[in-house]
């Protein structure tokens, strides 16, 4: 069997309070302590820059933000409270969209033996998006927990887990996932 983890991403404080779901944070806490409890290995993933954002100075996306966003030290990079790590929980930064990209993620899964990647994070359009993609090329398998996502866009959250997500991962609820870990 292919060992899994939990990948929470992007749930850091300024992309968090973008959030219109105030009971997304609990929800995904749900679904981090669950994880633990059957022994799943939680990662966290977050974006994160040098001061002076010297790595974004050619990327559209992020070239804009001010300075000293997602910096050390910046409150906003924190990761939500709700589901903060525990000791020995990895944390790895990324500098781009996708999980993959300007991080060591692929080397800390396969490090793990980790196969099997249960996608949780903000936004479902940007980083679970961009992750899937990436992690499918990669050849692992992936479960995407739909309300364990969010969107600043409903519709665009909708189209993506029902008619998107499907065609390169499980998407199954969070509630639905716990049950199945049992």
């Amino acid at each position: 069997m292919t060992k899994s983890a939990l990948l929470v991403m992007d749930v850091q404080r300024a992309i968090t309070e973008r959030v219109p779901d105030p009971a997304y944070t609990p929800r995904l806490a749900r679904a981090v302590a669950a994880a633990r409890a059957a022994g799943v290995p939680v990662l966290y993933v977050v974006v994160g820059f040098r001061p002076g954002h010297p790595e974004t100075r050619s990327s559209p996306m992020f070239s804009g933000l001010p300075e000293g966003a997602f910096t050390d030290g910046d409150p906003g990079a924190a990761i939500h409270p709700d589901v903060a790590p525990e000791p020995g929980e990895s944390i790895v930064t990324k500098k781009r969209v996708s999980a993959f990209t300007g991080s060591d993620l692929d080397l800390v899964l396969r490090g793990g033996g980790i196969g099997h990647l249960v996608l949780t994070g903000l936004a479902t359009s940007g980083v679970v998006l961009s992750t899937l993609r990436q992690a499918a090329d990669l050849d692992y398998r992936l479960t995407v927990l739909a309300d364990g996502c969010g969107d600043a866009d409903p519709e665009v959250h909708r189209v993506l887990t029902e008619k998107v997500f499907p065609r390169q991962a499980e998407v199954i609820s969070v509630d639905d996932w716990i049950a199945g870990l049992s």
